[in-house]
């Protein structure tokens, strides 16, 4: 039977996941409390029309037609942030939850092992558009559901692979290195 509140939920297009923080909860700055979150990374061409139709929804049933003046959105230009693959005319679009979501791969297996879902592959999300109005700061973001993987992508963020930086050694590779240095 599906949540009396189900109706609310939108699924988000593909996008690049960049600061995956959906395995362990961190507290992000100014918050109080430890949060799932996930930066989504949309390209100029996706079409983010639900969630903008979701996120006009929420803002309308908290202030109606007359929504504050600053009102903050979650709809960012990822070209504002100098961070890799941030481009410009690309959507950054930052999702939360203190509820650690699912996280599943293709096949809707749970993945397991945090490494599997890295910064830079790519997948699609359920979210909740919310409004916020705490000491004069309003807005609309949104709250971070499950989250499916969808394919692989080039790791964002410079961190390389284990895998690819060493090579398996035996036991006879083991032997003395030294070499030429200014510290003995």
């Amino acid at each position: 039977m599906a949540d009396k509140d189900d109706s609310d939920w939108v699924m988000t297009p593909v996008f690049r996941v960049s600061f995956p923080h959906v395995f362990k909860a961190t507290r992000p700055k100014g918050s109080d409390k430890d949060k799932f979150t996930l930066s989504m990374l949309f390209d100029d061409d996706a079409d983010l029309s639900k969630l903008k139709k979701a996120a006009t929804a929420a803002v309308k049933e908290k202030w109606g037609d007359k929504p504050p003046k600053k009102l903050k959105t979650p709809f960012l230009d990822a070209g504002d942030y100098d961070y890799e693959g941030y481009e410009d005319g690309h959507a950054l679009v930052r999702a939360s939850s203190i509820q650690k979501p699912g996280v599943v791969d293709q096949n809707v297996d749970p993945i397991i092992e945090e490494s599997e879902f890295y910064p830079g592959c790519y997948a699609r999300a359920k979210v909740r558009a919310f409004t916020y109005d705490i000491e004069g700061n309003r807005g609309v973001s949104f709250g971070l559901g499950n989250i499916q993987k969808v394919k692989d992508g080039e790791r964002l963020g410079g961190h390389s692979k284990p895998e690819d930086d060493f090579e398996a050694v035996g036991d006879d590779d083991m032997g003395d290195e030294s070499a030429d240095s200014l510290f003995g």
